[in-house]
C-alpha cells in the first residue's frame, strides 16, 4: 500500500455582493453578484511520519503577507501541521474581492475588510481534511489558444501545463495539482460579478475531480491575443481548452512519482526598491477599445499614472520576499511572491538541477511585477509600476537559483 497520503477539498468562499473588486484600475463599482464561485482549494500531501506540503490555492488577485499568515495558520490548524509547511497561492483572477488582501499597489487603492477576511479564514480553519492513500504521477502538456506573451504574440511564454495527478489505489482520479501561466482576464473591467475566470471554468470542466490551480510566471502572459470576446462565454471557452488538454494528457501513462511526502525549503531575498523618476513618460492621447494595440496603449497610460502615484507614496527602502522550493521525486516547484515575466521563468527552469521544474508566482505574499530587460527598455505598463530595477531582479533570480541548486545541502 502506498505511504503517500492525500487530503483534498474545495471550499466555496464567494463573498456577498456589495464589496469592491480587484484587478482593474478602470473599475470603480461594487460587485453586484456571482458569475461563478470563488474557491479555496486544499491539496495536502503527506505521510504518517512527515507533514509534507499543503497547497492552498485561492481565487484572488493576490494573497498579501497578512492574509498569507492568517490562512497559513488556519490551514495548518485544520491539518495539524506546522504553518511552515503551507503554501498560499493566488490564481490572480481579476474578478475577486480587494477586501481580502487590501491594497496591492498604489495604482488600485483598497483596504482590507475584516468581515470578509474572517469569513475566509474561518472556512479554511474548519476544512475537513481526511487523508487517504494515493499514487502520484506527473505529466505536462502543451496548451495552445489560452494565452501568449501579451506584448508580442510570439514573445517568451511557457505554454505547458504541469499536471500532478493523484489517484486512489483503485485507480480513481482523486485530485490534480495543475499549474499554467496566463493572466485570468477573460472578464474585463466592465464585469461586476465575482468570478474565478477561466481557471474556474477549467476546474468545472474537470469536475468532480478536485483541482488545485497554481499560477505560473504570468507577468507578461495573458489572453490578449487569443480571446475572441469578453465575458462568461469566453471564460468558458478558454477554460475548456485547458481542461481538454489536461484530460487528454491523463489518458496516457504518466511518470510515476515516489510514495514519499514532498519536502519544502524556504529562504528570503531582500530586494531594494528602485529609485523612482520624478517625471512621467510622454504618452499618446487616450484610446478606447479592446484590441491588443489599444489595450497596450491603455495599460501604459495606467502604468504612467501608477508610477506617478508611487513617487508620492512613502515606500520602504527594501522588501523581503519569501521564496519556497518543493520537491517530490524529480519534480520541483519554485514558488515566488511576484508576477514574474516568462523569460525569467524559462531561465529558472533551464538553470534548475531538477529534471522537472515548475515556476509558480503569486505565492505567500505579493510584491508586484518583476520585468525583463526588454520591458524595462520599452517602459511597458509593468515596467512603469514595478518596485524593482534590473539589478534587484538579478538578485532575486540569483536567490531563486541558489535555492534550487542547494536542495541537496
Amino acid at each position: 500500500m502506498s505511504d503517500l497520503l492525500l487530503a483534498a477539498t474545495s471550499l466555496d468562499v464567494t463573498p456577498p455582493p456589495g464589496h469592491r473588486m480587484d484587478g482593474y484600475a478602470a473599475r470603480s463599482d461594487l460587485a453586484t453578484g456571482t458569475a461563478d464561485p470563488l474557491q479555496a482549494t486544499i491539496i495536502w500531501l503527506s505521510t504518517e511520519s512527515a507533514p509534507g506540503v499543503l497547497w492552498l490555492s485561492l481565487d484572488a488577485i493576490a494573497a498579501g503577507t497578512d492574509l498569507t499568515a492568517e490562512l497559513s495558520a488556519a490551514a495548518a490548524s485544520a491539518a495539524g501541521i506546522p504553518a511552515e509547511n503551507v503554501l498560499v497561492c493566488a490564481s490572480h483572477t481579476h474578478s475577486g474581492p480587494s477586501g481580502w488582501t487590501g491594497e496591492i499597489h498604489p495604482v488600485i487603492p483598497a483596504e482590507r475588510e475584516p468581515a470578509l477576511v474572517d469569513q475566509l479564514v474561518t472556512a479554511v480553519a474548519n476544512a475537513s481534511l481526511v487523508r487517504r492513500p494515493v499514487r502520484a504521477s506527473w505529466r505536462s502538456t502543451e496548451v495552445i489558444g489560452v494565452g501568449t506573451n501579451r506584448h508580442r504574440r510570439n514573445g517568451p511564454h511557457d505554454n505547458t501545463a504541469g499536471i500532478l495527478a493523484l489517484h486512489d489505489l483503485d485507480g480513481t482520479l482523486a485530485a490534480i495539482l495543475l499549474d499554467f501561466a496566463c493572466h485570468p482576464t477573460a472578464h474585463g473591467p466592465e464585469n461586476l460579478q465575482w468570478s474565478a475566470d477561466w481557471p474556474g471554468a477549467t476546474r468545472a470542466a474537470l469536475a468532480p475531480t478536485i483541482v488545485g490551480y497554481l499560477q505560473g510566471a504570468a507577468g507578461d502572459v495573458s489572453p490578449r491575443f487569443t480571446r475572441q470576446s469578453r465575458g462568461p462565454e469566453e471564460v468558458t471557452r478558454l477554460g475548456k481548452i485547458l481542461a481538454e488538454e489536461v484530460a487528454e494528457s491523463l489518458k496516457s501513462p504518466g511518470l510515476d512519482l515516489p510514495s514519499t511526502a514532498p519536502t519544502i525549503r524556504r529562504t528570503t531575498a531582500r530586494l531594494p526598491v528602485r529609485d523612482l523618476p520624478t517625471e512621467s513618460p510622454t504618452l499618446e492621447p487616450a484610446v478606447t477599445g479592446d484590441s491588443p494595440t489599444q489595450r497596450m496603449a491603455q495599460t501604459r497610460q495606467e502604468g504612467a499614472r501608477g508610477q506617478a502615484l508611487m513617487s508620492t507614496t512613502t515606500l520602504p527602502a527594501t522588501y523581503d520576499l519569501p521564496l519556497s522550493h518543493v520537491t517530490l521525486g524529480p519534480v520541483a516547484w519554485l514558488h515566488l511572491p511576484v508576477e514574474l515575466f516568462a523569460l525569467h521563468g524559462i531561465y529558472l527552469q533551464a538553470t534548475s538541477p531538477h529534471p522537472i521544474t515548475r515556476v509558480i508566482g503569486y505565492t505567500d505574499g505579493y510584491f508586484g511585477y518583476v520585468v525583463d530587460p526588454d520591458a524595462a527598455h520599452h517602459q511597458t505598463y509593468e515596467a512603469l509600476i514595478t518596485f524593482f530595477d534590473q539589478q534587484a531582479t538579478t538578485t532575486l533570480l540569483t536567490a531563486a537559483t541558489d535555492l534550487l541548486t542547494g536542495w541537496r545541502n
